[in-house]
């Protein structure tokens, strides 16, 4: 699909696009909605296949944000930032890149709020803010922002585990169950800390050495080859790399109960929701259980939350949203996702 046809298909608001010429980077910033607020998401930072790929992503991602906000009724709208580089980008070049892409979303004057996502950084936004605030979120602590995202995304990850527990078992313990963690990043391996304080028996893949010598080698933990990892038999399957891992190829081999990650963007389209339906796999739609960071962030950086209130805030909003979700699928034959969409439409709808 070209770019045009992408944009015209489109159900969003207005995408900006800037060709940096310093470096033969491509930046998009999709706005899908803002019916309910300002729209607000990550900054995702890494080489694409082509121009038309990162623009899809930027697209869908955008989406994916408004109904993040939507569903527990957070007064922000959905968008999203792709920066397409280079493969072989210069790290000296870099710094000066971000500081133009915060004077694009300054120029935006407030319609766009932003944070990192993959690719980018606390560090990477105190180099935004430089020219982007004060529109720019996830800072580090030491340039008065809340830092890193991924562990209170992580408690919101876990604290949808335990709904997925309840309504599988009748009982939110994860005391025993056998959870396969895809990705063990800053969501998967915080998610991991949470899950062995709580009984699981976890197993773990990531394709990242480091990681792989410090989860299996360091603390014990079962590591799953990447060829392995769909037909690994758990209760819950938790998928908290990059997106699209849900698909017609995997779904047949699963050997699941639940699938509940931090990744988003799991579907790698919408009948794959109908496919896990079909095989009795409870599905945590991913921008219902991984609002953590989105919601948290702009709380204690905007509205004063502590540390403390954020992660009760997360626990208590993604709790609630999931039981709804589940409980509407449920009683009207329908897939999560199906349910998820309606309620955030109707928030949408009502504009609040």
């Amino acid at each position: 699909m070209d770019i045009e046809s992408s944009l015209r298909d489109w159900d969003g608001e207005t995408v900006i696009i800037q060709y940096d010429r310093a470096t033969g980077a491509w930046i998009f910033v999709a706005i899908h909605s803002t019916r309910l607020g300002p729209a607000g998401g990550g900054t995702r930072m890494k080489p694409y296949p082509d121009v038309e790929a990162a623009l899809q992503d930027a697209l869908r991602l955008a989406a994916a944000m408004t109904y993040k906000f939507a569903v527990p009724g957070i007064p922000r709208g959905g968008g999203k930032a792709v920066i397409d580089v280079p493969t072989e980008l210069d790290p000296q070049s870099r710094p000066a890149l971000l500081r133009r892409y915060g004077e694009l979303v300054r120029q935006l004057g407030g319609l766009f709020y932003t944070g990192p996502d993959v690719g980018t950084s606390s560090e990477d936004m105190d180099i935004v803010a430089e020219t982007g605030a004060p529109y720019v979120f996830g800072r580090t602590v030491a340039a008065g922002g809340a830092g890193d995202s991924g562990p209170i995304t992580a408690l919101g990850v876990f604290a949808g585990l335990q709904v997925a527990c309840e309504f599988l078992y009748g009982d939110a313990s994860l005391q025993g169950r056998r959870v396969l963690v895809q990705g063990v990043g800053h969501v998967g391996g915080t998610l991991i800390q949470y899950l062995r304080a709580a009984g699981a028996e976890v197993l773990f893949n990531d394709i990242d050495d480091a990681a792989i010598r410090h989860f299996h080698n360091e603390l014990g933990l079962p590591f799953v080859p990447s060829e392995s990892v769909y037909e690994t038999e758990c209760d819950i399957f938790a998928p908290c790399a990059l997106g699209g891992v849900l698909n017609s190829d995997t779904i047949p081999r699963l050997k699941c109960r639940a699938v509940a990650g931090g990744a988003n963007n799991q579907l790698g389209s919408l009948e794959d929701a109908e496919r896990l339906w079909a095989r009795g796999i409870l599905y945590a739609p991913d921008y219902v259980i991984n609002v953590g960071g989105a919601m948290a962030i702009p709380g204690m950086e905007a509205l004063g939350w502590s540390q403390a209130q954020a992660e009760k805030e997360v626990v208590q909003s993604v709790q609630k949203a999931l039981r709804q979700v589940f409980a509407v699928a449920a009683a009207e034959g329908i897939t999560t996702e199906a349910a998820a969409r309606r309620i955030a439409e109707e928030r949408l709808q009502a504009g609040t």
